[in-house]
């Protein structure tokens, strides 16, 4: 989408034929015209970006595709729209995120003609041409319509109706339409008609118009480039959500404006085009020039929004097969299926949709389901009805089959196939409420994968994938709720934001919890209803609160402290979350609000509300019967503990409820002996727990250093390698690889682990050496491998140095014998920080034959894990000098800083080249890379000494930007300087 001008214009058939017959006064003219409608366009006519207003009816776009002005889109180009201040326009619904509601959308005949052929693989600015006529009923009387439209040339405009009802919506009349112009800001068409439409009334939009392909953003319609069969090839495929059907054709782009389709699709006879519905027939068509084209359409659809539309016009191939009568396809690129790539997908898509065919005991409404793997897709996944859209990494399993791609194809697909449900059937009503769509589809991907792995181990994949980033990411300050009661956002882009962390993993959460303190029947069946009532159709949180607390009045069992909405508006209307805190010695239980560094004088800060917090809960190993914490203290005598040790409480039960548990020295010292005595009476997940409610509470100030420290002593006797991943993630993050600055520290903590990873190092580099295919299904092992081998090479065990050596070594001699996936990354940058240029140059000539992104960027990282400054200087003058290394791909400057010896190299690399890093990467990676470098300054001096090394080659407002950006680094360094002083009086102590 180009940027949108902050005014709108007019163009008015009157004004025309005033202006063509006073050519003598045309400069008055315009002065009185400019003063009447305030917002004029101000350039020559051919210039205009507009739709025409004609007498005649609806003409097809010119067969070149061309708009009626005979120019082409150029999708890089803004309008040529010399726009004036919004203040020159009057006020009215325009000014407003929302449509008025003055017309309802009942259906949409679309026909989009994109002039996409085989033997144009570079087409400078591809273009489409539609036609489109949208039956609408009028609600209120007006002479003024609103629809969206972006960018789109458009022309004869005409307004039919009102229709017969009787006589197959036959036309019975014609209302006139006088002006057109555009309130850019708002990307709506507005249209004054000479006379107002009468509610109650249907009528006919018709238009025709013309529009551009992208090729280097994922809006709209937008263009794939691709290798398959050894040639370069191109496809055509849409992404409509959120506000993109608008960039498309002219609709009214919002949720609730659900309306049957009847898409026809012409092509290129050599491609085949998809659409939300199965084909309906086909023709051929001939251009003005003699070419002959495909006209494909399409069924009519069920009632859905505007963006779920969808589109796809390529050379691929395909797999299929039958469930329940109903024909699922895996489209892809003709290597990948003849390769068999698709068939895991395709396998897997069936029985999830039957299952929650089956669980919400409603059918899947259409008759077919096409699956697209895209080459290169931004938004990683989309649902639209009966034709989802993946990017390829997430849909297609590679050759190599020791990875964890077929868990993400599980859960990526059981997402995208609960959205059929959640979002498709039953619609936000806007998009403040996105999280129904998206934090529900997100929960039942774990549902899905429990119901067919009843050994998945739900609770510690929902913690990795879902829990541990947004738990990091939420709190009380600077964060926002999942939902929000202001519905009118300011301006688009604002819609697009609520794609995030919040909306998906705070909103999976928000669900898992909800399922918790209910049961699993009775949850269903809530659900069950609402998706009945609003088949169709469209809710907002409201509405499901109230069936589910429909399913609470009809039963007896489950006794609530309030109602559902209650309960839940506390947790979505909120930002950040709770931290539960437990005096075992008095079973007093208090909430608060989480923040990020607590202080002293928080309280002047916190939440005027508290949360109704569902506390399910353990003592001595025996699950308990759930309780509410309702205010901000109570008191629940049943969790008192004795001396014994055999008596303990744990909070949280499966960590099903969002927040963090801490405890008093009691508790906390409770659970360090019984996991020094027993670790397996505590459960793995909370375990888990444990560690990362320790080290974050510690983080934050909740609770002292040495109490988290004091959970890692029983650390020898643990098995688990999902619970080591999360000692290992606080005790060695990532920057400790290359930031051994406190060599004290590193030797305490070098000795101190390796005498505890023994065990767990051993079960697995065994595994490694002797039968990797044994970690084939075992999902925390994938994901958790690679930070257990990077930490004890860190750590400088032999073992696994040499471990590295051999498998890279074996690698360069026989390339078939492919590294690990799980350890690939840490195996390449060792086997190159062991290394010579031997085995550098040998990994960039793998770098320059790789087609593969994810592997490339692998590559690019282990090329940066040279230990010879000469090696490194080099591969920045590759980086800055040749072709080689894609712009977009990844900054190679900033990867070699990153290292301990890089980033002395990369300073003074820069001093002699930084003309041509700022020219290769652009001037704001100085500012990133001065970060980068930047990263262990706990001095003001040191300050000093960067900023006037990067000052000449900073602007002024990058010089400001970095200063407080550098002081706040070196606040973080001295409070980590604490910290660190801590963890090594305690290391000093216990090792």
């Amino acid at each position: 989408m180009g940027p949108c001008s902050s005014s709108g214009f007019y163009v008015s058939r009157s004004a025309a034929l005033l202006l063509a017959g006073l050519a003598a006064a045309i400069l008055l003219a315009l002065a009185v015209l400019a003063a009447l409608y305030g917002h004029r366009a101000r350039v020559a006519p051919s210039e205009f970006h507009n739709c025409g207003v004609s007498d005649a009816g609806p003409s097809p776009p010119d067969e070149l595709g061309e708009s009626p002005s005979g120019r082409k889109p150029d999708p890089t180009r803004e309008p040529a729209v010399a726009a004036t201040p919004d203040t020159w326009r009057p006020s009215g619904p325009w000014d407003q995120q929302r449509l008025p509601p003055w017309l309802v959308p009942l259906h949409y005949e679309l026909e989009l003609w994109p002039r996409l052929r085989p033997d144009e693989l570079s087409p400078p600015a591809l273009s489409f041409t539609g036609r489109i006529n949208i039956t609408v009923r009028c609600t209120v009387a007006t002479a003024r319509l609103l629809l969206h439209s972006v960018f789109l040339d458009c022309d004869n405009i005409e307004v039919r109706g009102p229709l017969s009802l009787g006589n197959g919506n036959a036309t019975v009349g014609r209302v006139p339409v006088d002006n057109l112009w555009f309130a850019l800001d708002m990307h709506y068409m507005v249209l004054e008609l000479r006379e107002a439409l009468q509610p109650g009334s249907l009528y006919e939009l018709q238009l025709s118009f013309l529009g551009p392909v992208y090729q280097d953003t994922r809006e709209g319609l937008f263009l794939n480039f691709y290798t398959d069969q050894g040639e370069r090839r191109v496809l055509l495929a849409s992404q409509m959500e959120p506000t993109f059907a608008r960039n498309v054709f002219p609709c009214f782009d919002e949720p609730a404006l659900k309306a049957t389709f009847n898409i026809t699709i012409i092509h290129h006879p050599s491609y085949v085009a998809l659409s939300n519905m199965p084909k309906l027939g086909q023709s051929e068509k001939e251009d003005a020039n003699g070419n002959k084209w495909t006209v494909t359409t399409f069924y009519t659809t069920p009632p859905m929004p505007t963006y779920l539309a969808a589109f796809a016009v390529c050379d691929y191939d395909h797999v299929s097969r039958t469930e329940r009568g109903k024909e699922i396809r895996i489209w892809a690129r003709k290597d990948a299926i003849a390769n068999g790539n698709a068939d895991f997908a395709l396998n897997i898509t069936g029985p999830i949709f039957s299952f929650l065919e089956d669980l919400f005991n409603i059918s899947y409404p259409l008759p077919k389901t096409d699956i697209i793997a895209l080459p290169n897709f931004d938004d990683r996944a989309m649902e639209n009805w009966g034709l989802l859209m993946f990017d390829e990494s997430l849909l297609l399993q590679p050759d190599d089959q020791l990875t964890d791609k077929k868990m993400v194809i599980s859960h990526v697909v059981s997402h995208e196939i609960g959205h059929q449900w959640f979002g498709n059937l039953v619609t936000m009503r806007w998009w403040n409420n996105i999280w129904l769509n998206e934090g529900f589809a997100s929960y039942f991907e774990f549902l899905v994968m429990n119901y067919f792995n009843p050994k998945f181990p739900g609770n510690e994949v929902f913690f990795s994938n879902v829990l541990y980033d947004i738990l990091r990411e939420d709190h009380a300050l600077m964060s926002r709720a999942v939902s929000m009661k202001v519905e009118n956002f300011t301006e688009t882009s604002e819609i697009n934001e609520l794609f995030d962390l919040f909306t998906y993993n705070k909103g999976a959460s928000m669900t898992r919890m909800l399922s918790s303190f209910l049961n699993e029947n009775l949850f269903i069946s809530a659900l069950k209803s609402y998706l009945e009532t609003f088949s169709y159709s469209n809710a907002e949180q409201d509405d499901l609160w109230r069936h589910f607390q429909m399913a609470i009045d009809d039963q007896s069992k489950i006794v609530l402290p309030t109602t559902v909405k209650s309960i839940m508006d506390s947790w979505t209307y909120q930002s950040g979350f709770p931290i539960i805190t437990l005096n075992v010695s008095t079973g007093v239980m208090k909430q608060e609000p989480f923040y990020l560094e607590k202080v002293k004088n928080q309280t002047l800060l916190t939440h005027n509300d508290t949360w109704i917090v569902p506390i399910l809960w353990m003592k001595n190993g025996t699950t308990q019967s759930l309780v509410w914490l309702d205010k901000s203290s109570k008191l629940f005598p049943e969790m008192q503990v004795s001396d014994s040790d055999h008596d303990w409480v744990i909070l949280n039960l499966n960590m099903s409820g969002y927040y963090r548990v801490n405890y008093d020295k009691l508790g906390w010292k409770k659970l360090n002996q019984l996991l020094e005595k027993d670790p397996k009476a505590i459960p793995v997940i909370h375990r888990l727990q444990l560690i990362d409610d320790a080290f974050s509470l510690s983080k934050n100030n909740y609770i002292e250093i040495e109490t988290a420290l004091d959970l890692t002593k029983y650390l020898a006797k643990e098995d688990e390698i999902i619970v080591w991943h999360a000692v290992l993630v606080n005790l060695l993050p990532r920057n400790v690889v290359s930031d051994v600055s406190d060599y004290d520290i590193y030797t305490l903590l070098k000795k101190y682990l390796l005498k505890r990873l023994t065990s767990i190092w051993n079960i697995y580099s065994t595994i490694i050496c002797e039968n990797v295919a044994a970690l084939q299904d075992d999902y925390l092992a994938l994901i958790s491998l690679e930070k257990l081998f990077e930490a004890v090479c860190l750590l400088g065990l032999e073992d696994c140095l040499q471990l590295s050596r051999e498998l890279f070594k074996n690698w360069m001699n026989h390339p078939e014998n492919e590294i690990p996936y799980p350890i690939k990354t840490v195996i390449l940058c060792y086997g190159i920080a062991l290394g010579s240029d031997k085995e550098w140059d040998f990994l960039l000539n793998i770098y320059t034959n790789n087609t593969k992104a994810e592997e490339k960027f692998q590559l690019v990282y282990a090329m940066s894990c040279s230990k010879h400054p000469w090696i490194l200087n080099r591969y920045m003058e590759y980086a800055i000098t040749t072709s080689l290394f894609d712009f977009n791909e990844t900054n190679v400057i900033d990867i070699v800083a990153a290292s301990e010896v890089g980033r002395y190299v990369a300073r003074d690399f820069l001093v002699n080249h930084w003309q041509a890093v700022s020219e290769r990467y652009g001037t704001q990676s100085l500012v990133t890379l001065m970060y980068i470098i930047g990263r262990t300054i706990s001095t003001d001096l040191q300050i000093m000494e960067l900023q006037q090394f990067f000052s000449p080659m900073l602007e002024e407002h990058q010089r400001l930007t970095a200063h407080a950006k550098l002081q706040a680094i070196k606040n973080e360094n001295l409070k980590n300087k604490n910290q660190s002083a801590r963890i090594a009086a305690w290391l000093r102590k216990n090792t």
